[in-house]
């Protein structure tokens, strides 16, 4: 259960996309991996250890395991968002004169009614004053502290609740944080929160990106333990154990990658998410400074595979009929080959016989997900990466249940398995 416990804890202390980060850069700090600085010239050398952030939201981490740049890279892309409710600017709202609460707005799709009713923390980025105007202070925080709650309407209000009601994302989804009284700052409260925590003048606060989280840690259950109940799981999991996978491989061919997009969950059209051109130009700069020019470069990308690792949908134990009638993706089975006809995935047949090669070769199973033909599914990094960067890739991951909810469930044998794979991949 090492494992899956190691990374109960990554979850729990990776609240948003730029605590994540934070506790990605640990991981590789402690496995002596050098941060780099995109406005430097970068001097990599053969044998060395690299990472780079953008937006101290999303990171690059790789090894160069050899000089040799058309024997390629061995990439994992996954990303370190997931659904949640952002708080606004101005975001104090006072109710009857007695309960103060906080403003938000939904990021990504969230199954809202799993929000209600559970002790809700506060975690993200603060932007601070700096004598560099063009380069303000950011610093990473996490209130974490089961500060907020979004109650429900009793029934005896509410007779119809059990019959379906649709939640309002402005009005039944604004958390409660504080009962009003004459030592309550109600109308700067959030900005008094953040300079108490981060121990700076609140004048000197200019902007925050904040998220609601789930307070309760994420645990172990069922019968023997088999299960993994967490907030995050999506896709945070998959960031993990890719970056595991790379601190443990041994190789000395090519290049191995593990890259943690954000912004995911709303579409990665951002400078830091997998709709843009951070990776390739990341690709580029590593050519570039192992001495290989342009020409190098776009070779190199042709000895070169991608997977993009992201959750798959189980089989729902109450709702069999949801899914494919054929291909029955079920936890504690092993991976998921994820495909779609419409290329909401990258999967094609050549890229899942590489990944079905892995998988025998480790001794692990694996399975193959497909939507209902009359269901429309989602879609995850791999197709939006590989119109930057044109090199096979494929889409798999770990079945959960409850994709989206505040607490999702995985089984741990998944979690060791796909990591298995993982770990061939970057070894191959």
């Amino acid at each position: 259960m090492g494992f899956a416990n190691d990374l109960i804890d990554f979850l729990y202390k990776s609240p948003t996309a730029f605590n994540a980060v934070e506790e990605s850069k640990k991981i590789l700090d402690e496995n002596d991996f050098k941060e780099l600085n995109p406005r430097e010239v970068w001097n990599l050398k053969v044998g060395g250890k690299y990472y780079v952030t953008k937006n101290l939201s999303s990171i690059v981490a790789f090894t160069i395991n050899s000089n040799n740049i058309q024997e390629g890279f061995r990439i994992i892309g996954s990303h370190s968002d997931s659904p949640s409710f952002k708080i606004k600017p101005n975001p104090e709202m006072i109710s009857e004169n007695t309960y103060l609460k906080l403003n938000t707005e939904c990021y990504g799709g969230p199954i809202l009614n799993t929000w209600l009713d559970r002790p809700l923390a506060i975690a993200g980025k603060v932007v601070l004053k700096s004598d560099d105007i063009l380069n303000p202070v950011e610093k990473i925080i996490n209130i974490n502290k089961p500060i907020c709650i979004i109650p429900n309407l009793a029934i005896h209000i509410n007779k119809t609740i059990n019959d379906g009601y649709s939640l309002n994302k402005q009005k039944d989804m604004i958390p409660l944080v504080s009962l009003i009284n004459d030592t309550l700052e109600k109308d700067d409260f959030l900005l008094d929160k953040l300079s108490k925590t981060l121990g700076v003048k609140k004048k000197n606060i200019l902007d925050f990106e904040l998220f609601l989280y789930e307070y309760d840690k994420g645990s172990l259950i069922g019968n023997k333990k088999e299960f993994i109940s967490s907030s995050r799981l999506d896709n945070l999991s998959m960031a993990y154990t890719s970056l595991i996978s790379l601190v443990e491989s041994k190789n000395d061919k090519g290049i191995n990658i593990a890259c943690i997009f954000d912004n995911e969950e709303i579409g990665s059209s951002t400078k830091q998410g997998a709709d843009s051109n951070m990776l390739l130009n990341i690709l580029e700069r590593i050519c570039i400074s192992l001495g290989e020019n342009r020409e190098g470069f776009l070779r190199s990308l042709y000895s070169s595979f991608m997977i993009s690792a992201d959750l798959a949908h189980a089989v729902h134990p109450n709702f069999p009929e949801k899914h494919d009638p054929t291909n029955r993706v079920v936890m504690g089975k092993g991976p998921v080959i994820k495909i779609n006809a419409n290329q909401s995935y990258t999967t094609d047949s050549h890229s899942s016989s590489v990944y079905k090669m892995i998988c025998k070769k480790v001794g692990v199973n694996y399975q193959e997900f497909v939507n209902r033909s009359d269901a429309r599914g989602g879609s995850t990094i791999g197709p939006i990466s590989s119109t930057h960067i044109d090199i096979p890739s494929i889409d798999v991951g770990t079945p959960i249940l409850a994709m989206h909810s505040i607490r999702e469930l995985g089984c741990v044998s998944d979690y060791i398995d796909i990591y298995k794979t993982f770990l061939e991949f970057y070894n191959i």
